[in-house]
């Protein structure tokens, strides 16, 4: 589609004020001189989605291959401070080369104006980046300051250096597809939250996405009317965690039971799939919702999990959307790869993020909750409001094998049938100590719940915390362990 298609097929019927339509680039220099279009590259303007405002702005690869000089910069930058001011979300179509190199040092001036401001609207609009072209250069770090970025498979691309410099400076033959396409950072890189098979299958991703969010920091996100049953049992996730402890299951299953009507917008979907996180309603009412997911790597958080977990956490909060977290982790995944990348700084971003966090916060032990891993999960601890347990659940500072192993290392190793004995010991560890009922007796837990209620605890809970105030400390900001 053209620039101006894209616009009017996201936006409500007939609702898009275009403005600068008539700017033309002023500056001299090598093939600009005679060339003078209007809108200098970019289409920008307001309207509304779902009768709710909106700013927008689309750039157009027709004109100068969609380069940004100072004239388009500086449309950007007003429909940007519109945005800010009037307290709308601003949505940005992507499709550009980059900076405009005639216009030099002016262009990427223009870019700064545009990251400067991507900054100051962080946490007080929703900024939807929608890359359906090229993004190069420069031109990435825009989306990449963004709370959402949108692709689309085979034509969408994003990278600070192309292939052929790549080719040229390190001598790696890589395609424009497999260095930036959609599908390489929507499960490589953790950058595309969404991806699409085409333009307009995008752009209604968009619109849909937008109507689980608040048009600013000031406002609740829309509550709708909704005709699922708030006190719905959900008895078919009695049998949903098997007997056998290392088995896995699929939590979206556990997910897509208690929200209303199953409907469940998964956040990055392809990316650091061991922790799935995502939007959903609750008696219509929006809720955030983080899940270790035991069908990947048993559900243990890792590097990448922890960071897709803590954007999505401090991005619930910063738009007052409720957090309801199901925790089944039987701990941080160990090795040397970890450890160098930095598991302690990254599970530390995520445990950051939920300790900052001041929206009504809901905690479901479903299964394992083991170490440090449990406290990072949104822990009675570190200030969850609500914290319920299913029966299966098991918490203790690690698995039951592994306590064993250490505390009973000596008898075990003068028993006769040691076999016979570590299984003795495991089952008394567990009755002991890793039953919820004991985490519930010191008010770790606020009550041990049947699965099949869990749809009507979370609804009551979150009812109760809808007019929950917390400040936090008066500061600049916090230091989060980038």
């Amino acid at each position: 589609m053209t620039a101006r298609e894209r616009v009017e097929y996201l936006l409500d019927a007939d609702s898009f004020q275009e403005v600068d339509t008539l700017v033309r680039h002023r500056a001299h220099g090598v093939g600009l001189d005679n060339q003078r279009p209007y809108t200098d590259g970019v289409v920008t303007g307001f309207g509304s989605i779902d009768n709710r405002r909106v700013c927008v702005y689309s750039q157009d690869f027709t004109v100068f291959g969609g380069s940004l000089g100072e004239a388009h910069a500086e449309k950007i930058h007003k429909i940007q401070d519109l945005a800010i001011s009037s307290g709308v979300p601003l949505i940005g179509i992507s499709d550009g080369g980059g900076a405009r190199i005639q216009e030099g040092v002016a262009a990427l001036n223009g870019f700064g104006g545009i990251f400067f401001r991507n900054v100051r609207a962080s946490g007080v609009v929703p900024q939807i980046s929608v890359v359906l072209g090229p993004s190069a250069g420069g031109a990435v770090y825009s989306p990449a300051l963004t709370d959402f970025v949108f692709m689309v498979e085979g034509t969408s691309h994003m990278f600070i250096t192309g292939p052929d410099v790549i080719r040229t400076v390190t001598g790696e033959d890589v395609s424009a597809e497999q260095l930036g396409g959609a599908r390489t950072h929507a499960t490589r890189s953790g950058v595309a939250a969404f991806v699409a098979a085409d333009e307009k299958a995008c752009l209604d991703d968009v619109r849909y996405l937008l109507s689980f969010l608040p048009s600013n920091n000031l406002e609740e996100p829309p509550r709708t009317a909704s005709t699922d049953d708030p006190d719905r049992l959900t008895p078919e996730l009695r049998t949903l965690v098997p007997q056998r402890p290392n088995q896995p299951y699929d939590m979206k299953r556990l997910i897509e039971a208690v929200v209303d009507d199953g409907e469940y917008l998964e956040y990055f979907p392809f990316w650091a799939t061991n922790l799935t996180c995502g939007l959903a309603r609750l008696a219509g009412r929006v809720v955030g919702i983080v899940a270790n997911q035991p069908q990947v790597l048993a559900g243990v958080l890792d590097i990448d999990a922890s960071e897709k977990g803590a954007r999505f956490v401090r991005t619930c909060d910063a738009f007052n959307i409720p957090l309801v977290t199901l925790v089944d982790v039987p701990g941080f995944m160990p090795g040397t790869d970890q450890e160098f990348g930095g598991i302690i700084r990254h599970g530390a971003q995520l445990l950051y993020a939920y300790c900052e966090a001041t929206v009504p916060r809901v905690q479901f032990i479903i299964r394992k909750a083991y170490g440090g891993a449990y406290l990072v999960m949104d822990s009675k601890s570190i200030g969850t409001d609500f914290s319920f347990a299913w029966p299966s659940a098991e918490l203790a500072v690690m698995g039951p094998e592994g306590a064993v192993e250490i505390v009973h290392r000596r008898e075990l190793q003068e028993a006769g049938d040691p076999t016979q004995r570590r299984a003795e010991l495991v089952a008394e560890y567990s009755k002991r100590f890793t039953t919820p009922y004991v985490a519930a007796e010191r008010g770790y837990v606020d009550d041990v719940v049947d699965p099949a209620e869990t749809r009507r605890v979370l609804v009551r809970s979150l009812e109760m915390l809808a007019s929950k105030r917390e400040d936090l400390p008066k500061r600049k900001h916090g230091n989060v362990p980038l």
